[in-house]
C-alpha cells in the first residue's frame, strides 16, 4: 500500500514532496533547502535532481540514530533501484560494502578491519607526520605566498591513503584524478562511467596481483582474502572503491575548517591559546561544518514502520542527514553557533550504525595531523584575499574551498 493509500485511510494526508536542488553554495554556509525541512517536521518527502520518484527523509538525531541501525531499512534494495538521487550516474559495484546488509556487510569488512583500528592509527601516525612534516617544509622554504589547497591539504590525504591501500608512487596521480571525478556532479554520466571503469579497473589488476603477496596494505589483504575463498574478486573491488575514494573528504573538509579559522580570528586564537584543547574544537568543527551537498545513499524500507505516527510504507526509499542530525537543537543547543567548549557532542559527522565510516579513524588522524601542524608551523597564518574572493568548488557531492590562498 502507497503512502498516498495508507493517507486516505487514516485521514492524514501524505506531506508534499519538495524539490531539493543541489545547490553551488558558497563558504560554510547550510543548505537553506535543508533548513527548511528540518523546520516542516522530522519527516518530510524529497525529490532529488537525479533518479526517479521521492524518499523520505529524516531530520532528527534520534530519528538518523534509529533508522540507521534498523535493519529494516536496507542498502542492499538500494542498489536495485533507480531512486531519486544526487548523483547524476548509479550503477552500484555488486558486493560493495556500502550496499551490504547484515551479515553480509560484517563478512566483506572483516579483511580490512586490523587496517583501521586505534591501534594501527598510532603506529601510523609517525609515517604520517613524517609525510606531513615533508610537504610543510616544502611550503616554508618557499615561502608565502601559498595555495593550502595545492601544497598540502590535496597531497597528504592522497599519499598516505595510498600508502594504507598499496597504490604505488607512479600510479597515485591517475588514480586521484579517478576519485576526484568520481565525487563531482560535473561531466555528466559519460565522465562518471569512465572515471569508475578506470578505478575499478586498476583496483581489479591490483587485486589479482597479489593475491599470494606479503604485506599489510589493503590490496594485499582483499588479494589474500580473495584467494582464500573469504570474499569473491567482486567484493573485494567493490569494498576497496569506497576506502580508496575516503582521502578526498579529509582534504575538503579541512579546507573547510582552516576557512572557518581564518575568518574568525576568535577561533583562530583558541586553537593557537589552547593546543592541549584542539581536540573538542576539532569535534566542534567536524559537527558544524556542511560536509556534503544533500544526502548520501538511501536505504529501502524492507517492510511497514511507522514513525512519529508516518507510515513509511514497504518498498519506499528513506535517507537520513547527518548534517541535519548534527544542527538538532534537542541534542546540540544553539546548533547553530560554533561552540569550542560543546561537551558531550555526540555529532554523527562519520555516520551510525553498520554504515560507520570504516576509515572514521584515519579521517580523524589525518584531520589531527594536518590541523596542528598547519597552526604549529605557520605563525601569523592568514588569508591573501577577502574571504569571499576564496574559490569554493561547484557540482561536487562533498564540499569544500578549491583554493585556499594563505601568508603567513
Amino acid at each position: 500500500m502507497t503512502t498516498e493509500e495508507i493517507g486516505t485511510l487514516t485521514g492524514q494526508a501524505a506531506p508534499p514532496v519538495r524539490d531539493w536542488p543541489a545547490l553551488d553554495l558558497e563558504g560554510t554556509d547550510f543548505d537553506p533547502v535543508l533548513a527548511e525541512l528540518m523546520r516542516e517536521g522530522p519527516l518530510t518527502r524529497i525529490r532529488l535532481p537525479y533518479g526517479d520518484g521521492w524518499a523520505w527523509l529524516a531530520t532528527r538525531h534520534e530519528d538518523v540514530r534509529a533508522i540507521t541501525n534498523d535493519p529494516r531499512f536496507s542498502r542492499t534494495e538500494v542498489a536495485r533501484r533507480q531512486v531519486t538521487r544526487l548523483a547524476p550516474h548509479f550503477k552500484p559495484r555488486p558486493g560493495s560494502l556500502a550496499f551490504a546488509d547484515q551479515p553480509d556487510h560484517k563478512r566483506l569488512r572483516g579483511p580490512v578491519a586490523g587496517v583501521f583500528t586505534q591501534g594501527a592509527m598510532k603506529r601510523l601516525r609517525p609515517r604520517a607526520q613524517e609525510i606531513l612534516d615533508g610537504m610543510v617544509d616544502g611550503v616554508v622554504r618557499d615561502g608565502p605566498p601559498a595555495d593550502l589547497v595545492e601544497r598540502v591539504l590535496e597531497p597528504f590525504p592522497i599519499v598516505v591513503v595510498s600508502e594504507v591501500m598499496g597504490v604505488p608512487a607512479a600510479d597515485r596521480e591517475r588514480v586521484h584524478a579517478w576519485t576526484r571525478q568520481i565525487i563531482s556532479t560535473s561531466g555528466g554520466a559519460d565522465a562518471a562511467d569512465r572515471a569508475k571503469n578506470g578505478l575499478y579497473g586498476w583496483i581489479t589488476e591490483a587485486v589479482r596481483a597479489r593475491a599470494h603477496g606479503i604485506g599489510d596494505d589493503v590490496y594485499t589483504l582483499l588479494g589474500g582474502a580473495v584467494a582464500q575463498g573469504g570474499i569473491s574478486e567482486e567484493e573485494a573491488v567493490g569494498l576497496a572503491g569506497p576506502l580508496q575514494i575516503g582521502g578526498e573528504a579529509v582534504t575538503h573538509n579541512c579546507g573547510q575548517m582552516l576557512f572557518l579559522m581564518l575568518t574568525r580570528p576568535e577561533l583562530m586564537d583558541r586553537m593557537r591559546d589552547r593546543p592541549e584543547a584542539r581536540d573538542t574544537v576539532l569535534d566542534e568543527l567536524l559537527r558544524y561544518i556542511p560536509h556534503r551537498s544533500t544526502v548520501g545513499l538511501a536505504r529501502i524500507a524492507l517492510e511497514d514502520v511507522e514513525l512519529h505516527g508516518v507510515r513509511i510504507a514497504a518498498g519506499e526509499p528513506v535517507y537520513v542527514s547527518y548534517l541535519a542530525a548534527n544542527r538538532d537543537p534537542d541534542v546540540f543547543p544553539d546548533p547553530d553557533r560554533i561552540d569550542p567548549d560543546r561537551a558531550p557532542n555526540p555529532h554523527l559527522s562519520f555516520g551510525n550504525g553498520p554504515h560507520y565510516c570504516t576509515g572514521a579513524v584515519l579521517g580523524r588522524l589525518l584531520t589531527e595531523l594536518l590541523i596542528n601542524t598547519l597552526l604549529d608551523r605557520l605563525p601569523g597564518l592568514r588569508l591573501t584575499v577577502p574571504a569571499d574572493e576564496v574559490a569554493w568548488r561547484r557540482k561536487t557531492m562533498i564540499r569544500g574551498p578549491q583554493t585556499l590562498p594563505v601568508s603567513w
